[in-house]
């Protein structure tokens, strides 16, 4: 028997639903989304996506897979582990066996002022799979100066939260969460871990609402802030509607780009329950790994692909690893002190 990866069956289940349809399911088949960050939200997000048709998915991450990702990104396993896949391309390759029919783009990079609007511009829809604040209000800016609809989500713990933003018509993450949380306000996956479960609800919410979009449905889309938590067995849904005319948010109301603008953010992050800094210094061309190898070699164990190349280091006592990246951003584990990130990084990469 042959295989039609287009046959109309494959939706079937799909076109049933009451508000998709055909027409609906027809629209969603032309749509083009960007999932920003492919960990926990983001691997259910694109298998949602990529499941219900969606005609071009982007996939954008600056990771790599590790052994304690495996809990709850559900797109990856242990040969990801082994063979240091970067989370984007290998979500991508088992994405492509789930659905042949549709386009699959994985994009290596870290999201940033200089790079979110190139990645966001050509598509009907941006997907927060983000773990941090500061990419989040980069997504708001880019999302309200393009006027593309965008969902935010969050999950630490046991609890998750999700809003939907279309620029002009719903509060945008600005006009609710006026500035992004300071140091120790909120928990983290390190202080607080994070229950697989959770974030698969947060990212069910957000995909619902996006298939409510695309299919051109946004009478149906949900417009409060979602919060819950699975622990405890609550659930609250806030009004924030007034918020759009109430307050004169300087995003959509005034049109100050700040975070694009670069007069908030940072280049040097710690990353969420890693013991690890990102330090984005980039590169005009792409980074000789080879090179490099022979370089690091003397100060420690080398070894690299055409994704990245991963050095282990011992200093002062101290373990690290550094993950580097062509563009040469690289991952620094074994400290989460920035400024120390920035020293290590300067003193073995050189740039």
């Amino acid at each position: 028997m042959s295989f039609d990866p287009k046959s109309p069956e494959r939706y079937s289940r799909q076109t049933r639903v009451p508000g998709i349809g055909k027409a609906g399911q027809e629209r969603i088949g032309k749509s083009r989304v960007v999932v920003c960050g492919c960990g926990a939200l983001g691997t259910v997000l694109a298998n949602h996506l990529v499941r219900a048709g969606v005609g071009f998915v982007r996939i954008v991450d600056r990771d790599f897979v590790e052994i304690s990702n495996l809990q709850r990104q559900v797109l990856f396993d242990e040969s990801d582990v082994i063979g240091n896949m970067p989370k984007s391309v290998a979500a991508a390759n088992k994405l492509r066996a789930v659905n042949s029919a549709i386009t699959i783009e994985p994009v290596v990079a870290d999201i940033d002022r200089t790079n979110i609007l190139d990645l966001c511009s050509d598509v009907d829809l941006i997907l927060d799979g983000t773990d941090n604040f500061e990419v989040r209000y980069l997504i708001n800016d880019a999302a309200v100066k393009l006027g593309k609809p965008w969902v935010f989500g969050g999950a630490v713990g046991t609890e998750g939260q999700s809003m939907t933003i279309i620029p002009g018509e719903t509060p945008c993450l600005r006009c609710v969460f006026e500035a992004s949380p300071g140091p120790g306000e909120v928990g983290t996956c390190e202080t607080a871990g994070v229950l697989g479960p959770a974030v698969a609800v947060v990212a069910s919410y957000q995909a619902a609402e996006a298939l409510k979009i695309l299919a051109g449905k946004k009478d149906a889309i949900n417009k409060e802030l979602i919060t819950f938590d699975m622990w405890i067995n609550t659930n609250r849904r806030i009004k924030i509607a007034r918020l759009l005319e109430k307050r004169n948010c300087p995003c959509c109301k005034q049109q100050n780009f700040e975070w694009l603008e670069g007069e908030h953010g940072t280049q040097t992050t710690s990353l969420c329950g890693r013991n690890a800094v990102q330090v984005s210094h980039r590169v005009k061309n792409k980074l000789d790994f080879e090179g490099l190898a022979r370089q690091l070699g003397v100060s420690g164990s080398v070894s690299h692909n055409k994704f990245l190349l991963k050095f282990q280091l011992q200093e002062a006592g101290n373990d690290y690893e550094f993950t580097v990246f062509p563009d040469g951003r690289a991952i620094i584990k074994g400290t989460d002190d920035t400024d120390k990130a920035r020293t290590l990084y300067a003193k073995y990469i050189g740039y």
